[in-house]
């Protein structure tokens, strides 16, 4: 178990501090360890929230070994300052008490689309600017992603539900199981007296292999199991197709319920963090590389052997088939955006890969509408989502300034 007061008495505040430079959102760290180890454990809290809506998450759930602990400078010759262990003890000790200004009530409504990191980050920053917030999303809890993407074991769903009460406690409404692009639709919401509306939905539509076999009642999409695991019967033998966090997640989700063999199967490399894969094999889950799925049977996946160049690039295969048996297939190669929207707005338009079209300012297509997040930019991290979003919300901000300005 790592000590916090011990790993902050390793930090050597650094006059140029690297950690900073590999964090996404320059989170001030030498800083926050400073103010921690003076016992200043709430303003600390503050600053963390102030700069990072997320940073209890961020501390659970981010890439640490590339990011901030990668760039610490002991990790040169050794282990660098575990940071994710003394952010995460001074944002769960102060989340819940964490004051947040928020200007004077302006009177104008904004529409948040998607409670995921994006959007609460979105429905924070412009509650601060005195905006009327409302967030709308699909699902009856809010997270997306964090809620039904990410396993229990990685972050709890309390920390969820505290992050509910923080939203409503700063005035922010919430509808739950309302999908704008249904019964509502964004024209409802510029109606409806909204100035501006923000889109972040993420990414929900499982992406396919395109081969034979996946549509057979033995096989099953990451994304959709992540969400609600208790409702599959998966059987005893396991194989999952793919090799990022994601399939790391499914393949320990399903060694947790029961007595299963997980085994993973990466068509040329792992995709998936050091510290994810370390953490799969310890729990049991059995790890195959150069695997090129053919297709799907009833009796499992079949694969054949890929043959790599020096760099790891695919460049053919040894022809012999080899067939796998699995009570079940789950395919976890990532997943792209759900069309509703853009279906049903005029003037808001796809990129060819189905991500919403953006300047560098969040602006879509359509005057008014902003996103960000993973509707943008792919399946990415959730500090880089949070940290998006930050500069979307100034966006916005100025846009509305804008209208009122003519």
């Amino acid at each position: 178990m790592i000590h916090v007061i011990e790993e902050a008495n390793r930090c050597l505040q650094c006059k140029k501090p690297m950690c900073m430079t590999g964090c996404p959102i320059s989170t001030p760290i030498p800083t926050m360890i400073k103010m921690f180890k003076e016992g200043d454990v709430k303003d600390a809290g503050a600053m963390l929230f102030e700069n990072n809506p997320l940073s209890i998450v961020c501390s659970l759930v981010c890439d640490h070994q590339k990011q901030c602990e990668g760039h610490c400078v002991l990790s040169r010759k050794g282990e660098g300052v575990h940071i994710s262990s003394i952010e995460n003890y001074i944002s769960n000790a102060c989340l819940d008490n964490v004051a947040i200004e928020c200007q004077k009530p302006n009177g104008k409504m904004v529409a948040v689309i998607g409670a995921g990191p994006a959007g609460i980050t979105i429905a924070i920053e412009m509650r601060k600017k005195g905006y009327d917030v409302t967030i709308f999303d699909s699902r009856d809890k809010i997270g997306g992603v964090l809620q039904y993407g990410i396993p229990d074991f990685r972050l709890p769903k309390t920390i969820l539900e505290r992050y509910k009460k923080k939203l409503i406690s700063l005035g922010i409404k919430i509808r739950p199981n309302t999908t704008i692009g249904g019964a509502l639709v964004i024209d409802d919401l510029f109606r409806d007296g909204y100035k501006a509306i923000f889109i972040g939905t993420g990414v929900w539509r499982p992406k396919k292999l395109g081969i034979i076999g996946e549509s057979l009642g033995n096989v099953h999409f990451a994304i959709d199991f992540l969400a609600n695991p208790s409702s599959y019967d998966l059987g005893h033998d396991v194989a999952i197709i793919g090799a990022g966090n994601t399939a790391m997640d499914v393949a320990r989700t399903i060694l947790r319920s029961g007595d299963h063999k997980v085994t993973i199967y990466a068509r040329r490399r792992i995709d998936a963090s050091e510290e994810e894969r370390e953490y799969a094999l310890l729990d049991g889950v059995k790890i195959e590389v150069g695997m090129g799925i053919q297709r799907i049977t009833p009796d499992g996946p079949v694969f054949r052997k890929n043959q790599l160049d020096s760099n790891g690039n695919i460049i053919g295969n040894d022809g012999v088939d080899i067939p796998v048996h699995a009570d079940s297939t789950i395919i976890a190669i990532s997943q792209g955006p759900k069309s509703k929207l853009v279906d049903t707005t005029e003037g808001l338009k796809p990129s060819a890969n189905g991500l919403l079209l953006t300047n560098d300012k969040g602006e879509t297509t359509h005057p008014g509408i902003f996103a960000a997040g993973d509707v943008v930019l792919g399946a990415k991290t959730v500090v880089e989502a949070v940290s998006y979003a930050k500069k979307v919300a100034k966006s916005m901000d100025e846009y509305i300034a804008g209208l009122d300005s003519k």
